[in-house]
């Protein structure tokens, strides 16, 4: 294609004819394998003069790129860039970059990173030459050019930390840094967008250069002292009248204010990262920070701190306008400075103002929040409720500092509560006109925060709590403020482990929260019944409950429809589980409502997500599935529930196929565990496939095979259900068989899937063989061929090894002659019985014993004829084996019973936070302290983040690693047709018929037994005889327990 076709081919795909465009596409498609189609491309984003099409053919090179300078699987097909076109592109790309225009750089930097990734250092040395060239002139737009250069490479290497990566980033910035805070210095001076622009980079190219590690020399005095002053004077410059725009969205997205947002972060990263002595890690090279940060928080945190405290002094007369970033960082800091002795200091003088003029007004509603209360009520409560989804919110900034200054200077704690007495008592002491509603709102928030800390072991001033409920929470149920109602349902939700000592406030409690149930305003409902949640553990609250349960299920399905509150989801879910019996009956509506609640959810993610890739609509999105996903946990549950009511289920199950069909057809892989969850759920309860989920069965193997096999944990037990239960239906239609043997085959094959996904393939082979014993032949030597090439192959890890010998030992189960026949066959026989043999002490679960078990007693029953040579001289160790095993067995089946009593007995209880903790000796009265404040407070974190930092560092040790803590966990819940064999009735039967067909082959078995091992079969058969006789005792006991004719 030459230059004049492909330019009007891009002219092409921005014609409003949507079949012009799509000629245009296809045409395009066609071009890109033509040699100097790259070439060509850049031209036209060089030099047209049309500026659209040169927008069009940049975004269509950044494509192009993405998808193929290196093979990406996303677009396995997509043909790669040769590589004689590639270095045309390198050599290109920062000259058009440094004469384009502001809209063509935007796409072009992406391009560059990627490039970047894949070839710098070793295939574009000519980089770094041509950005300091770029950062040396003269010319203002070369400078700008270098400077996003540079941003871009510090930006690829932001996540590398291996030292070779680490070193050729130490010498881009040693080489480049001192030119960049030059320029920086000058920018801050100046008041223009451009300036504020490209200070805004100079500070990012720092954030990601510094952020994981602090080269060493930029952990220099002269360096680290230079740099700290750029950052400091950037926040105190006052911000340029162009910055000031009238709309508080636009201003918060003004270079001037992302340069300050920027440096902000960079100096509360310099202090949490490298600053703090308490919490400092060493670098993933083991490189120390502790003197750096010795010196960092006596000499720079006190001054980062006076800066920022004088920003927010002039914050709270009003002199200057904040950004929301901006004050959240701020706050982020001063909450940084609580634990350190060094910074606490400081902060202490100042810490009564700041809950006061800072904190306090933050936590109140603000203009915004009650225009949202009343005309975006969805919107309101996603803000209020996912309130740490909102990270640059300055109320979330803040109510973590009042966490922080609680938890970790306890005796502050009064000087919160004192404040928020002033203002409550104030509230009550007004007069309905000058009663201030936001800030008793603020108030009650305020406390609802520091609530962990109330509560927490020997806490002085818990007890004192149910009185403050009742004078100024309760009043506040009726208040004529619906934000004031919703705030006090908030407030019992967090107080909800209070034990009210007067039996009438709970009375009361239950009571009001009922009447918020119906109260006029969405959010008040919401508040309301997630406060009913953690209260249903008073009895008084619960028995209540029962009954009116279905009418409390009905409120929340209708709010759950009228706004999407994942919490919501939660608080239903525990209700079926608690109300299980008094739902029973309106099972079939719930299930219902569930499900239109679930296809109304996926409905709108379908549509809003079709072809969108904006981040706003991705956050949508993802807030959107997280609620139903909250739904179909609550189906889960309830379909677990209604065991004992197999009618029921499978109404249900018609009424829940739509839900599974939508999200497998549309592959909504976010939401498949659940739904296969309920899949499972549905047929482990019915003990039974009906032909409802014989259909979803087909849709499963569809999607298994349409990219979902990666999920093949997630099916299992669905899929082991359909073989355990639905068996019958696999016997009669070939169909069905062949789907389930396509996916064990595929599992093995499938280069997506690894060992723990192949274990599933192994159980999945068992449940076959153990299930539909006499009916599977034709795969019999398949599942042999399978286990053997993957045992003869590298397996490392000792449970898979375990399961794939299971599956040859299940074979054995299923036909022994038939097996053995196919081992000889390939030369496997002894490979196999000594690895089965040598590795015996593996089967450590009951199930695994009693397969085995049941392996060797069909193989001692064969006729000698049919045992093949190759093994006949090792075939009496069979014995020993099975001796082995029954020695093991009741210490197996002891640990089985302990393990299934502990997981009925689960308590979820857990201690309360240990920072919560008060020391017993604090008071009301802060009057004499003994400077036990001023210590220093250990940071928690630290350890954890020297953990992170180690195991980031370097690569698993696969050395030292213990094959023990690979072995198998006894699965108390596992279900399989051995369950119903008693294995020392059936070994005693066994060779007792041996004994008497074929002596000569009893006394060859047994001849070489020692006596511990023939004292061991005396103990088997005698275990075997009790067992016996108690099984006859229950026979006899039904019998007598069944009512006589006539009676």
């Amino acid at each position: 294609m030459d230059a004049g076709a492909l330019r009007e081919c891009i002219g092409s795909t921005l014609s409003p004819n949507a079949d012009i465009r799509r000629q245009a596409e296809l045409q395009l498609k066609s071009a890109e394998v033509q040699n100097g189609f790259v070439a060509a491309l850049t031209d036209l984003i060089s030099s047209d003069p049309d500026a659209n099409l040169r927008l069009s053919a940049v975004v269509y090179l950044k494509n192009k790129v993405t998808r193929s300078w290196e093979f990406n699987e996303e677009w396995p097909k997509t043909p790669a860039i040769p590589e004689d076109e590639k270095a045309i592109l390198r050599d290109r790309l920062v000259p058009t970059l440094a004469s384009a225009p502001a809209n063509i750089r935007q796409q072009l930097l992406p391009l560059i990173g990627k490039v970047l990734h894949y070839d710098f250092p070793e295939r574009w040395p000519s980089y770094m030459d041509i950005t300091l060239q770029l950062l040396n002139s003269n010319d203002i737009q070369s400078v700008f050019a270098g400077v996003q250069c540079l941003l871009s490479l510090c930006r690829v290497y932001r996540f590398k930390r291996d030292t070779d990566k680490r070193d050729e980033l130490d010498r881009v910035t040693q080489a480049t840094f001192p030119t960049i805070l030059a320029i920086g210095n000058r920018l801050v001076d100046e008041t223009s967008t451009e300036a504020g622009d490209m200070l805004k980079m100079i500070i990012k190219t720092y954030k990601h250069a510094a952020y994981f590690e602090l080269a060493a020399h930029l952990r220099e005095q002269s360096s680290i002292v230079a740099w700290a002053t750029l950052f400091i004077k950037t926040v105190q410059k006052e911000p340029p009248a162009e910055s000031m725009v009238e709309d508080c969205d636009e201003r918060e997205i003004h270079p001037w204010w992302k340069a300050k947002k920027w440096a902000y972060g960079n100096l509360n990263r310099l202090f949490v990262r490298y600053g703090n002595p308490g919490a400092v890690t060493s670098g993933a090279n083991g490189e120390s920070y502790e003197e750096f940060a010795k010196s960092f928080i006596e000499n720079f945190a006190p001054e980062i701190l006076k800066a920022y405290l004088q920003q927010v002094e002039l914050w709270v007369s009003k002199q200057r306008w904040l950004s929301k970033i901006c004050l959240s960082n701020i706050i982020a800091f001063l909450d940084e400075c609580i634990k350190p002795s060094a910074t606490w200091k400081h902060l202490n003088p100042h810490v009564e103002n700041l809950i006061a003029h800072v904190l306090f007004p933050l936590l109140c509603q603000s203009d915004e929040d009650m225009a949202l209360f009343h005309d975006e009520p969805a919107e309101y409560l996603h803000r209020k409720i996912n309130v740490y989804e909102e990270v640059s919110a300055p109320d979330v900034a803040a109510t973590n500092f009042l966490i922080t200054l609680t938890k970790s200077r306890k005796k502050q704690t009064f000087t919160v509560l004192n404040f928020i007495n002033g203002v409550v008592n104030r509230y009550e002491s007004a007069s309905d006109e000058e009663k201030n509603h936001r800030e008793k709102e603020g108030a009650l928030r305020m406390i609802g925060t520091l609530s962990s800390i109330i509560l927490g072991k020997k806490s002085p001033i818990a007890d004192q709590v149910e009185y403050f409920f009742v004078r100024h929470v309760f009043p506040e149920f009726r208040s004529s403020q619906g934000f004031l109602r919703a705030r006090a349902c908030d407030v019992l939700e967090k107080f909800s482990e209070l034990d009210f000592k007067d039996e009438n406030n709970v009375i009361l409690i239950y009571q009001n929260i009922i009447q918020c149930l119906n109260d006029p305003e969405l959010p008040v409902r919401i508040e309301a019944a997630l406060a009913l949640q953690p209260l249903i553990r008073h009895d008084f609250i619960r028995i209540s409950m029962q009954a009116n349960i279905a009418d409390i299920m009905q409120q929340l399905l209708k709010l759950a429809n009228e706004v999407d509150v994942d919490a919501l989801a939660t608080v239903m879910e525990e209700f079926v589980e608690v109300f299980a019996a008094e739902l029973t009956p309106f099972a079939v509506q719930l299930t219902e409502q569930l499900r239109d609640t679930y296809l109304r959810i996926i409905g709108d993610v379908i549509e809003k997500g079709q072809g969108n890739s904006d981040d706003d609509v991705e956050t949508y999105l993802d807030d959107k599935s997280i609620t139903a996903l909250g739904v179909l946990q609550t189906i889960g549950t309830l379909i677990l529930t209604l065991e004992s009511t197999p009618n029921v289920l499978l109404h249900l199950e018609q009424i829940l196929v739509p839900v599974i069909t939508i999200t497998l057809e549309h592959k909504l892989s976010d939401l498949y565990n659940e739904v296969f969850e309920i899949i499972d759920s549905c047929t482990f309860s019915a003990k039974a496939i009906s032909p409802t989920m014989w259909q979803i069965f087909t849709l499963i193997h569809r999607s298994f095979k349409d990219r979902a096999e990666i999920f093949i944990e997630e099916m299992l037990p669905a899929l082991d259900n359909y073989v355990s239960y639905g068996h019958e239906m696999l016997k009669q239609n070939p169909e069905y068989m062949e789907a389930i043997f396509d996916i064990i085959q595929t599992i093995f094959t499938n280069d997506r899937l690894g060992a723990m996904d192949r274990i599933c393939g192994c159980k999945l082979a068992e449940a076959v063989l153990l299930n539909m014993r006499g009916h599977a032949d034709k795969y019999l030597n398949h599942f042999i061929e399978i286990a053997m090439q993957c045992l003869t192959a590298s397996c490392e890890i000792k449970s898979y090894r375990v399961h794939l010998m299971e599956m040859v030992i299940n074979c054995i189960y299923y036909n022994p002659s038939a097996t053995l026949q196919v081992l000889e066959r390939q030369g496997w026989t002894n490979k196999f019985f000594s690895l089965w043999f040598s590795n015996i002490e593996n089967f450590n679960r009951v199930h695994d014993k009693k397969l085995s078990i049941v392996a060797i007693v069909a193989l001692i029953q064969l006729p000698p004829d049919q045992v093949p040579p190759s093994i006949q001289p090792g075939w009496t160790k069979l014995m020993s084996g099975i001796v082995s095993l029954f020695h093991t067995l009741p210490l197996a089946m002891k640990n089985r019973e302990e393990i299934s009593k502990e997981s009925l007995n689960f308590d979820d209880s857990y201690e309360s936070d240990s920072d919560n903790e008060w020391d017993g000796d604090a008071s009301w009265d802060k009057e004499g302290e003994d400077g036990g404040d001023e210590q220093d407070i250990p940071d928690e974190s630290a350890a954890y983040m020297e953990f992170l930092n180690n195991a980031s560092a370097n690569a698993i040790d696969l050395a030292g690693y213990d094959e023990e803590d690979d072995a198998l966990e006894e699965e108390t819940l596992l279900e399989t047709p051995l369950d119903l064999i008693e294995p020392y009735q059936l070994f005693r039967g066994a060779l007792l018929g041996i004994q008497q067909s074929q002596p000569q082959v009893y006394e060859a078995l047994t001849k070489e037994l020692t006596a511990d091992e023939k004292a061991m079969i005396t103990s088997v058969f005698q275990e075997a005889e009790q067992k016996a006789l108690e099984a006859e005792a229950q026979r006899a006991a039904a019998l007598r327990m069944q009512p006589t004719n006539g009676v």
